[in-house]
Order: C-alpha cells, then sequence, then structure tokens
C-alpha cells in the first residue's frame, strides 16, 4: 500500500480556493453552534436541556477538529517531509508545531479564527493532540513527533517508544486492541484504524486513535510502519455525554409515559363512567339532565387533578360537584381520587355542602401529599326545587333562564387546604323547569395569555354569551358540545371540566 513517505509521484494540493471557501463555512458553523450552545438553557434537572447541550459541545468539538485539519490542508504539505527530503524525527515535530500552533493560537484569542494563518504554538492546543511515528523494521530507529510525547506525557529524554514498549502504557484490556493492528499491519499489510487507552506517566487516563499502514521498499516489502495518533480523549467524553444524556432522556420520557399511563386509567376509574346525558332527581317535578366532560390541558401531557361528579343521593336529593387540585401526574389523580371518595361517602351520609366543604379542608390539610385545591359543591332537592351550595376558592355557576346567563354570587370560601379551620359558608338558588346550569373548573375560562393569568373575565363572558345556544340544546349533552366547541382547542395552561345541568319539566 503506498505511503505518504513512499510514493511515485507528488501528491497533487487542492486548490486553494476551495479549501477557503471551505474554512470559512467551517468558521461560520462553529460560531453558529457555538452561539446556539451560549443561548441554550442549562437546567440540570431537565433530562432534554442536558442532552441539547451535550450535542452542541460534541458538535463543537467536532468542528474544531475538523477546521484544525482544513488549516493543515490549507498550509500544504510540509517542506521537511517533503518527497524526496529527509522525513526525520525533527523535521515531523517542525511540520506538526507549525500546524498545532496556528490553530490553538486562534483558539485562545478567537475561536472564529481557528481556522486561519499559523501562529506559534502553544501546549494544550487541539492540534497537539495529534501527532505522527514511525517505526524503521530494517534498522530499529523510531521517530516521533513533538505533539506525541505530549500525547503519551513522555519527556524527551526517554526517546520514542518502540512497537514492543507501547503496550506497557495500554489499559490491559486494550492491550491485545493495538497488538492486533500492528500485526495486521506488518505482516499481512493492513491499514491501521482503531483506539486504545493509555494511562500516562502523570497518572491521567487518554483514548487514543491510530491510523497508519506499512512502508513499502522497492520489493514490495515492508520496511517501516506510519501512523498517526489523535487523543480523542476530549470528543469520546463528549460523545459519551451525548450518550449519557440521551439515555437520560429516553427514561425520563419513559417514566413519564408510564406515569400519564397510569394517571389516566386512575382517573377513568375515579370519573363517573357515563357518556352522554344521565336524568337525576326523577322523584321530583323538575329532574335534572346532566353532562360533563373533561379537557386536558395542551401545555403538558400529564393529567391533572380535575374532577366532576353527579350522584344520586338516599333521600331523592341530587350531588353536583367540580373541583381542581394543584399538581399533575399521579400524585394529583391519587390526590384528587381520595377528595372525591370523601366528598361522595360524606354527602351519602347526609352532610350539607358547607360543612362539607370543612371537613374537606381538614382532610386536604393531613394528607400525606399537601396540595391546594377548589371546589364546589352543590345539593339539588327536586321537590322545592332549590340548589343550595358551596365553594372552596372556585368559580360560581352559571345559571341560563330564557337564554340569558348570570354568574351567582359566591358565598364565603377559601381554597382548600390553605388555612386551618377554614368556614365556609352555603348559598340557595332557586331553579325553574328550562333553566341550565354550567359548572366548570377555572382551567376552563383562564387561557394561556397574560390576561387570563391575571383573573380578566373574558372566559366567563364567553360562556355567559352561549346563552341562546344553551337554550337551544336539545339535552345537556348538547349543551357540554356546545361548550367545548367554544374551549376546546384553546392552548390552557391547565386541563378543565364542565358540566352542564338542565332542569326539567
Amino acid at each position: 500500500m503506498p505511503s505518504h513517505l513512499f510514493a511515485d509521484r507528488p501528491a497533487q494540493p487542492p486548490e486553494p480556493g476551495t479549501v477557503d471557501a471551505l474554512i470559512s463555512q467551517t468558521r461560520r458553523l462553529r460560531g453558529e453552534v457555538d452561539a446556539v450552545r451560549r443561548d441554550a438553557a442549562t437546567d440540570e434537572d431537565d433530562p432534554q436541556q442536558r442532552w441539547q447541550r451535550a450535542l452542541c459541545d460534541l458538535a463543537v468539538h467536532q468542528l474544531d477538529d475538523l477546521g484544525a485539519h482544513l488549516g493543515q490542508l490549507r498550509a500544504g504539505v510540509p517542506a521537511e517531509i517533503a518527497p524526496g527530503t529527509d522525513g526525520g524525527p525533527e523535521a515531523e515535530s517542525d511540520a506538526g508545531t507549525s500546524f498545532d500552533g496556528a490553530f490553538d493560537d486562534a483558539l485562545t484569542t478567537d475561536p472564529g479564527a481557528a481556522y486561519g494563518q499559523a501562529a506559534p504554538a502553544r501546549t494544550g492546543s487541539l492540534l497537539s493532540r495529534v501527532g505522527s511515528a514511525e517505526w524503521n523494521l530494517l534498522t530499529d530507529e523510531v521517530s516521533w513527533s513533538e505533539e506525541l510525547y505530549q500525547i503519551f506525557g513522555r519527556d524527551h529524554e526517554s526517546g520514542p517508544m518502540s512497537l514492543d514498549e507501547m503496550p506497557s502504557m495500554v489499559f490491559a484490556e486494550d492491550q491485545s486492541v493495538l497488538q492486533g493492528m500492528v500485526t495486521d499491519c506488518l505482516i499481512d499489510g493492513k491499514p491501521i484504524d482503531g483506539e486504545f487507552r493509555i494511562v500516562r506517566s502523570d497518572g491521567r487516563v487518554r483514548t487514543v486513535h491510530m491510523t497508519g499502514e506499512p512502508v513499502l521498499d522497492t520489493d514490495g516489502c515492508t520496511a517501516s510502519m506510519w501512523a498517526v495518533l489523535r487523543d480523542v480523549s476530549e470528543l469520546r467524553r463528549s460523545q459519551r455525554a451525548v450518550r449519557e444524556s440521551r439515555d437520560s432522556l429516553e427514561r425520563s420520557r419513559h417514566i413519564e409515559q408510564t406515569e400519564r399511563r397510569v394517571a389516566v386509567e386512575l382517573q377513568e376509574a375515579v370519573l363517573p363512567p357515563w357518556r352522554g346525558s344521565l336524568r337525576f332527581a326523577h322523584d321530583g317535578p323538575a329532574p335534572l339532565d346532566v353532562a360533563a366532560h373533561y379537557l386536558p390541558a395542551a401545555s403538558t401531557g400529564l393529567i391533572g387533578g380535575d374532577w366532576y361528579d353527579a350522584l344520586a343521593l338516599p333521600d331523592g336529593d341530587a350531588l353536583l360537584t367540580v373541583g381542581d387540585l394543584t399538581g399533575h401526574g399521579v400524585a394529583a389523580t391519587s390526590s384528587m381520587a381520595m377528595l372525591l371518595g370523601a366528598l361522595r361517602g360524606m354527602a351519602v351520609a347526609g352532610i350539607r355542602p358547607g360543612a362539607l366543604m370543612g371537613h374537606l379542608n381538614q382532610l386536604l390539610e393531613t394528607s400525606v401529599q399537601p396540595a391546594l385545591g377548589s371546589a364546589m359543591c352543590c345539593r339539588y332537592d327536586p321537590v322545592a326545587q332549590r340548589l343550595t351550595w358551596a365553594q372552596a376558592g372556585h368559580p360560581a355557576p352559571l345559571l341560563f333562564r330564557d337564554g340569558t346567563g348570570h354568574v351567582l354570587r359566591r358565598p364565603e370560601g377559601v381554597l382548600l387546604g390553605a388555612t386551618t379551620g377554614a368556614a365556609y359558608g352555603e348559598a340557595e338558588t332557586p331553579l325553574l323547569p328550562g333553566d341550565v346550569l354550567v359548572l366548570h373548573t377555572d382551567g376552563l375560562t383562564r387561557g394561556s395569555g397574560a390576561a387570563g393569568a391575571f383573573g380578566d373575565d373574558t372566559g366567563a363572558r364567553r360562556l355567559l354569551a352561549l346563552g341562546p345556544r344553551l337554550a337551544g340544546a336539545r339535552d345537556a349533552q348538547d349543551g357540554v358540545r356546545a361548550v367545548v366547541e367554544e374551549f376546546g382547542e384553546e392552548q390552557r395552561e391547565d386541563d378543565a371540566c364542565v358540566m352542564v345541568v338542565r332542569v326539567g319539566h
């Protein structure tokens, strides 16, 4: 196989203009990637951000290497090792210093200028991690470039290492790799291309990538072996960081998917299984037609702690409730399940809405998973056609009569879990046949904009504007459909529930 030290004709250098264009493109790309890296967020707790930053670091590292190689290509073959000249160790050292120093000086002062003209060498540069060597099989002479001494952490007084000595610095498990490459090259004439790890005299571990080929004499026999050795420790470290951050991101996504599945299953198990409209309080003159719907948040894939429920009570009354707990995922959903179960039990036991809110506040306050929540509990008496309700920091119901709606005045009530011993008032509202009641959590009308975040009542006004459609709806389910069509496509920051209740004739 021909070698750079044994050729029948001189190598043809590339056109300078072509190399200059490549250097300019690489320089520009390197600057753009570096800008992305500087602007990238640095939240160590976010696996996706760690992965993105690791990719940027790897890209910059590889572009640095590419720019360095292009700089050497632009400089051309050093005169000391041109065909027909002596290619001894001094010549190789000088050539490597000129090349390495050019890149390192530019990198130290201006990363974008790292692909330009030569400058004095600096120890520890990127290109000082690229060295060359030649082992002469006929004379046992060994030639090392200056950079190779730096890579191996070896002083000049010790001289270059022979092929027999090199394994003494190589990891035990990597010695067979080096031995196999050298044997294949010297005996079978195969090119060298592989990596191994070394332990320098100062104890530092480096990863070295070695490429090379045999140098043939005039009879076609192997006279020597030359190689280029490159310290790729930083590059491999960057690649390993990308792999690890990617694995961490995949694990995080798997956990999120698992948590979402569990939360969805838990929510489906707890919320009422009915679809469409249900009728409650059949024994009274004004039974209820009830339908509800859950709307997930647009900004997160996790299920929240919103709930809705409608339940026929033993005394003939009907329980209507909606609520919302802070947080998302399994923790919020399990707390919601606990709270809704307690609410159902106390309502069946006959506890009135105001007292019921007080018990829920105490329950949430002493829970092992502290959280805040808003809730509304309504009890409808079909005989008296009266709605008794209490709320805990929750949006008030909207009452529509003859196509016109208004927001009911809220009784006193703070958020659940916010304070000890809170008292919750009750309000009573008479309902007439044909009335429509809309209960919802605040995620329905609180949009993603700044106005919604500061309590703008735009959402409530939009709900009230649905009065004519709700009055003309065939049933409660049709009313829910009208609300979802109005609000369902919005980019909500939180999930939401809506319940539509129609008073029958």
